[in-house]
């Protein structure tokens, strides 16, 4: 986590601080003018309260000397008298004691400056030892001689007290004016420094904020017009300090992306053009490459297209042979004689080419720089200075390597390397691909080859067999002259060879047959029972129900070739008088089932002469072939009944 500031750097370096600050100091500054300017009014308040009270005394004071002075009239009812004197001694004194003590409420208070405060305790003392006993005295016995004998002192007495409030009041008032002076002072330095907050806020706002803002929206401003040399000047360590140098910092990266967008541009360039000339060899060699072809020409038009487009002078394809592992120069484009006659076999892990095949890897060899790549020093003579070496591979199983021999250094390129490693599988899946193709071949070959040698077995041999035996038979007749008994076996002659003949045309006509692509298998089957009627008399019947996709070519051909051995089977050993094949075709495959009314037989025992279940054999091999299911049902006198199930999955996994 980032470390936190203490709170004096704070507020000493975030813009958010500063201004809190400001603030908060500006608040202060006015809080304490606002509550001085109030204190000042409270205290105003209450000196022209006390100014008014202090006036109210001279007012009863002169009342008091008034009713004294007009005693004479007033004395016919003195308890009257006498309760107004002692009314005016109590409302002076209760405005004197409020003077004196004050009252925060209304409020009222007497200025503690100029002695004030002293002034009004001598009023006080002066009311309470001099003139109050005398009123009280007068107000008790109110006679009228005795009023003009102490109304003289009295008056003195109270012009001297009635002067001495009016010093106070004087002294009120001059402190009320001071106090009043103070207030527009204070109210003037208030104004003043509104004023020059003002000003200070506007300078604050303007150099922390207002300033870095502006630079910041011209600096954005020559950016977008492409003056990407632009940078703004960092003010303080603050939010917009850290702002101002992100954008300096993004100036100089986007003015480092425009200096070398040239350069990015031209190799981005270029590296899609090594993706281009890539995929087009990918591409160029994978068309060929399955073109039907052998495995020399496949070879040799590999070099042909991998060297133009790559620019080597030279290639060579070594195919490794396994029982010797060791590689065999097969085929070759540009290779002098004694380049070939140096090279033409090396052993696995010999040279930069063995060593590719031992390790199933590409190598791109610099001829002068890694000598320990190139023991043999055969490249260096022939002038080449770069060679590369990847493996043939299929499965990851080395089948051999090819070569490419350049006149200019060149440079060891992992995305080459890669490339070169591809084009070797790729030349190695197809070469195993042919190799494949040649096997299948070969074994379908040998499966047919099985499969007429089973043919003949069952029919010719046995033919050929019974005639030997019956030309042996015919030498010892001659030898005895019966001529009855020679007639006989010439009969049975004759029928062998013509079974024999029409056996031969039944091969020849079974293994000639084909489901081409304008005859679908339905006819195919219909033919087959036509033949069947022709040659036997059989009545034949085809029951086609349902629809369904065609099965590939080869698949059809087995099954038309097993409808022909059942059918071939009924005609030499059923004795049947109809045949009934029936085709069903569904979603899920094909089902074919021959059906005969003829002697039948016991699947669990060999028949007597054994060849029907020779024909079966043979019609169960191939129906494994295919990935059908064969069933048998029969039994004797009941007839036959052969079905074919063949699953469309499981025909497309056959």
């Amino acid at each position: 986590m980032k470390p936190v500031p203490p709170p004096s750097a704070w507020f000493g370096q975030r813009l958010s601080g500063k201004i809190l600050g400001i603030l908060l100091g500006f608040f202060m500054v006015a809080l304490s003018a606002i509550a001085l300017t109030l204190f000042i009014s409270w205290q105003l308040e209450g000196a022209a309260a006390a100014i008014n009270d202090a006036g109210s005394l001279r007012m009863r004071a002169w009342r008091i000397a008034y009713h004294l002075a007009r005693a004479d009239a007033e004395l016919q009812d003195r308890s009257a008298f006498s309760a107004t004197i002692h009314e005016e001694i109590q409302g002076f004194e209760d405005t004197l004691a409020q003077l004196g003590r004050g009252d925060p409420t209304r409020p009222l208070f007497i200025p503690r400056d100029d002695d004030i405060p002293a002034d009004i305790a001598h009023l006080a003392q002066v009311w309470t030892l001099d003139i109050r006993p005398l009123l009280e005295r007068l107000a008790a016995t109110p006679e009228p001689f005795t009023l003009r004998l102490h109304m003289n002192g009295f008056d003195a007495t109270v012009t001297a007290f009635v002067g001495g409030i009016n010093d106070a009041v004087l002294k009120m008032e001059h402190s009320y004016a001071r106090s009043t002076n103070i207030l527009r002072s204070s109210q003037v330095v208030l104004i003043a420094l509104a004023v020059i907050g003002t000003l200070a806020l506007i300078r604050f706002f303007f150099v922390l904020v207002i300033r870095p803002v502006s630079e910041l929206t011209e600096g954005v401003r020559r950016m977008a017009a492409e003056d990407f040399t632009v940078r703004v000047p960092v003010f303080a360590r603050d939010e917009l300090g850290e702002l101002s140098e992100g954008f300096n910092t993004m100036a100089h990266h986007v003015q480092d992306l425009h200096a070398t967008l040239e350069q990015r541009v031209e190799d981005k360039t270029r590296r899609l053009t090594e993706k281009n000339r890539e995929l087009e060899i990918l591409y160029a060699t994978s068309g060929f490459l399955h073109e039907p072809n052998d495995i020399d020409g496949l070879c040799r038009g590999f070099l042909q297209r991998v060297q133009h487009t790559l620019g080597a002078r030279a290639s060579s394809v070594r195919l490794l042979d396994r029982d010797s592992q060791k590689l065999c120069i097969t085929v070759c484009e540009g290779l002098d004689e004694r380049f070939l006659d140096d090279e033409a076999v090396l052993a696995c892990g010999q040279c930069v080419c063995g060593s590719a095949a031992e390790h199933n890897v590409a190598f791109i060899a610099d001829v002068d720089h890694n000598p320990s790549l190139l023991p043999l020093d055969t490249c260096r003579r022939a002038g080449f200075r770069t060679v590369a070496a990847a493996t043939i591979s299929a499965n990851r199983r080395p089948m051999g390597v090819f070569n490419l021999y350049f006149d200019q250094p060149r440079p060891a390129d992992e995305s080459e390397r890669q490339l070169l490693a591809t084009l070797g599988q790729q030349l190695g899946t197809a070469i195993d691909n042919l190799r494949l193709q040649a096997r299948e071949r070969e074994m379908a070959v040998s499966e047919e080859r099985t499969l007429l040698a089973r043919e003949l077995h069952d029919s010719i041999a046995q033919s050929l067999a019974f005639l030997n035996l019956q030309a042996q038979m015919l030498d010892e007749t001659i030898g005895r002259g019966d001529e009855a008994e020679m007639r006989a076996i010439l009969a049975m002659i004759r029928q062998g060879v013509q079974e024999s003949y029409e056996d031969v045309r039944e091969l020849l006509v079974h293994f000639r047959t084909r489901v081409g692509a304008q005859q679908d298998l339905d006819a195919a089957i219909d033919a087959a029972l036509r033949r069947l009627a022709e040659q036997s008399g059989i009545a034949t019947d085809l029951d086609i129900q349902g629809d369904g996709a065609p099965l590939d070519p080869q698949s059809e051909t087995q099954l038309l070739y097993i409808v022909q051995e059942a059918l071939s089977n009924v005609r030499k050993h059923a004795n049947a008088h109809t045949v009934t094949v029936l085709l069903r075709r569904g979603l899920e495959g094909l089902s074919v089932t021959v059906r005969d009314d003829g002697v039948g037989f016991d699947p669990e025992h060999p028949a007597d002469d054994g060849q029907a279940h020779i024909g079966l054999q043979i019609m169960k091999e191939r129906a494994a072939g295919i990935g059908a299911q064969f069933f048998v049902r029969s039994s004797r006198g009941k007839g036959t009944e052969i079905r074919l199930d063949l699953h469309r999955k499981q025909e497309e996994t056959a």
